[in-house]
């Protein structure tokens, strides 16, 4: 499986519209190779470089997303995928671009192909659907994209 954007390369920088610093909407990500056999996608973006002291397990969630159809192919930019938006670190349930405090963080896009539909509410957070997740993954993607806020 595979997860590609067309407005960054893997590892690559991640342009400023799709962060605090501009319009702070989602960028266009590619989807395929999904297994014939998934039954929903999960899409979760998030960050492992913050500061200790801001936050003791270094992480931060950007984007949660489950249920997903795993029909679907590409979700556009500044659109939010239909499917199930658990709880980010900022309280958001919807993308929340790169912002970080104080150098370049890397953030990762991560889509997995699930077996099963995950019977979680609305608002559920990373923990709880990475936890509803295991043992059900048939394959996953990461794409990683860096941002640094312009000083």
């Amino acid at each position: 499986m595979q997860l590609t954007s067309p407005a960054f390369a893997h590892e690559g920088l991640i342009p400023a519209r799709y962060t605090c610093d501009g319009d702070n909407v989602n960028p266009p990500l590619v989807i395929a190779g999904v297994p014939e056999q998934a039954v929903s996608l999960v899409l979760i973006m998030d960050d492992p470089d913050v500061p200790k002291q801001l936050r003791p397990d270094g992480m931060w969630d950007h984007w949660v997303v489950f249920n997903i159809s795993p029909q679907t192919r590409e979700i556009a930019e500044n659109s939010e995928p239909a499917g199930v938006h658990g709880l980010g670190t900022g309280n958001n349930l919807e993308y929340s671009g790169p912002c970080p405090p104080d150098r370049e963080h890397r953030y990762f896009f991560k889509l997995y192909a699930l077996d099963c539909k995950l019977d979680l509410p609305q608002g559920t957070g990373k923990a709880a659907v990475e936890q509803a997740m295991a043992g059900h993954i048939l394959a996953q993607a990461r794409l990683m994209g860096r941002y640094n806020r312009p000083r």
